[in-house]
């Protein structure tokens, strides 16, 4: 019998830098296709966010917006007395809240996601639990959220490992250049591609933002 001892599993949730790296590892021994990109980028920290109410806020903040706009708006954001409840963001006008730099569209969104917090249909302890389809479904019932806001969340609130955000602009053109397809996948081929990388998704969706950042920086590029 051998006294080789198996690696460990991968964490279950997305949230430790040693979790990060055994889902990449087992993402490039399912995907061989993927290693070269991945011994381009060097290391890949977890990106991870506070769940509950206060992270989706901050995934609803940087909906269609670059990252260094979305720091600044929600570094104004959160100085708001109360902001990063519900019921002390509900107690706060449109207009003080729109001074920080969120649209109309932001402001209401999250007004009905504190809303459902108190009144108690949305339970975010029980939507960070769930299977991550599962937990889309119920997040993107409520007026505001899509696909792209509801698994930002569960990738970098709730920690799921297994969620690609298929309609982020920058994980398309990382995906185009990295596989080298001859066009930008659409949305729904990009999730018939993304489904055989599971269940390490969400590591690969690190992988390209990070190949896409590394191809930004070196190359310049404008895919």
């Amino acid at each position: 019998m051998s006294d080789t001892i198996p690696p460990p599993p991968p964490s279950p949730r997305f949230n430790t830098p040693e979790g990060v790296e055994l889902h990449l590892a087992a993402l490039v021994e399912l995907v061989p296709q993927l290693r070269p990109l991945r011994d381009k980028v060097g290391a890949i920290p977890p990106r991870i966010n506070p769940s509950g109410f206060a992270g989706i806020a901050k995934v609803v903040c940087g909906q269609q917006l670059s990252v260094q706009s979305a720091a600044a708006i929600w570094k104004r954001f959160e100085a708001l007395p109360g902001a990063l409840t519900p019921a002390g963001y509900l107690a706060l006008d449109e207009e003080t809240i729109r001074t920080t730099g969120f649209s109309r569209s932001k402001v209401l969104t999250v007004r009905t996601i504190a809303a459902a917090v108190l009144d108690g249909s949305l339970d975010f302890n029980a939507v960070d639990a769930l299977p991550a389809d599962e937990a889309i479904r119920t997040l993107v019932a409520l007026k505001g959220i899509g696909p792209w806001t509801a698994e930002v969340y569960m990738l970098f609130c709730a920690a799921h490992p297994d969620v690609f955000p298929a309609g982020d602009l920058a994980l398309l053109k990382a995906v185009q250049h990295g596989l080298g397809l001859d066009s930008r996948p659409s949305i729904k081929q990009m999730v018939g591609l993304a489904a055989d990388w599971s269940p390490h998704r969400s590591a690969a969706a690190l992988l390209f933002w990070r190949y896409f950042a590394f191809l930004r920086d070196r190359e310049g590029i404008l895919l």
